[in-house]
């Protein structure tokens, strides 16, 4: 049986990624950020925390990784622990660059120390690209950052390579525009836009705000990007790929296409906040996933519209769930108003 390792299992991808797995066979580990009140909702949610090992891992502590390693010994790594909101990064740059820059390094230090054949996936970003150089993105698309996250993300997506290149470790990035599902984040815009148009269609909620709605994004599914993690890994030579879908929407799009699928009009609704602006922000994102359907097979499923219904529907059937009393896992009710999360305005100079 084939062990794997899942830094960050509960979060998003980890959680999906771990479904998956199970499904193919693996015995699988996930390291977790050890806090006082536990974050499981998603592996429950799933219906998976019970076939889970699961061992507490600080990733700026080298001791705990090494031990997560040598419990689990994993035939595959996959480092998907990260903080992982870009607006967060700039509040937090040091933290940011401490847990997504230096984390991946901690982890390639230990494999080239301990087992060279531990197979290892970065869990690398399309924030990368920052400033548009060219669009669609690809593989060979200059970096230019935009953001504390997406510069410690540069640093460990180049210290993957060099891990590779170096000392022969089957290393690769995964550098995934954004995917999106019901299990996405409260931070996030998408998940932001989804709970709160079933909010306002139940009456629970009466105005959404939010920050840039020009800004353009390549939103996946996300359980189809846990596959093509994989998908990669199993690649008979490591490589870098892009996962995208090719195609771009404005949050403006999203916004619009919630609404729609509940018959409200937006415009009565929403309105912006500077608040919400990032102090750099990247106006367009669109990857080029070219290589990896042509070399592995990978391709999105998922439409835009559809993925929009997905995301509503199940918040909706969750606020629906909750107001009949019911109980299950989820993180909306114990989320405060973003409003009061913001501790000061960014002033641009």
């Amino acid at each position: 049986m084939k062990r794997t390792l899942i830094t960050g299992i509960t979060g998003q991808d980890g959680a999906y990624l771990a479904a998956f797995l199970l499904e193919k066979g693996y015995q699988v580990f996930g390291t977790y950020r050890r806090v006082s009140t536990p974050n499981f909702w998603r592996l429950q949610s799933l219906n998976v925390l019970d076939k889970v090992t699961l061992i507490p891992v600080d990733m700026a502590d080298m001791s705990s990784l090494l031990e997560a390693v040598t419990l689990s010994a994993p035939h595959e790594i996959y480092n998907l622990a990260a903080q992982s909101y870009v607006g967060a990064s700039f509040d937090q740059p040091l933290l940011t660059t401490e847990i997504d820059g230096s984390g991946a390094t901690r982890i390639l230090e230990i494999i080239r120390h301990l087992k060279k054949d531990i197979k290892f996936y970065q869990a690398s970003t399309s924030e990368l690209y920052g400033t548009l150089k060219e669009s669609p993105q690809s593989e060979t698309t200059p970096f230019w950052p935009n953001s504390p996250y997406a510069v410690a993300k540069m640093l460990s997506f180049h210290n993957t390579r060099i891990y590779r290149e170096a000392y022969g470790i089957f290393a690769c990035n995964g550098i995934l525009f954004n995917h999106e599902s019901p299990l996405r984040g409260m931070e996030f815009v998408t998940r932001k836009i989804s709970n709160a148009v079933a909010r306002i269609k139940l009456g629970l909620q009466e105005k959404l705000v939010l920050g840039n709605l020009d800004t353009k994004r390549d939103w996946g599914y996300a359980p189809e990007y846990v596959e093509a993690m994989w998908m990669i890994l199993q690649y008979d030579k490591p490589h870098d790929f892009v996962v995208a879908t090719g195609e771009a929407h404005s949050v403006k799009e999203f916004l619009d296409e919630a609404f729609e699928q509940v018959n409200l009009d937006p415009s009565d609704f929403v309105k912006t906040d500077s608040l919400f602006m990032r102090p750099k922000d990247v106006d367009l994102l669109c990857g080029d996933s070219s290589k990896i359907k042509n070399e592995i097979g990978w391709k999105p499923k998922t439409s835009f519209r559809e993925l929009v219904k997905i995301m509503v529907d199940a918040d909706l059937t969750r606020w629906t769930d909750y107001l009949d009393g019911k109980q299950f896992p989820w993180d909306a009710p114990n989320y405060p108003d973003d409003i009061k999360l913001q501790k000061r305005h960014v002033t641009k100079q």
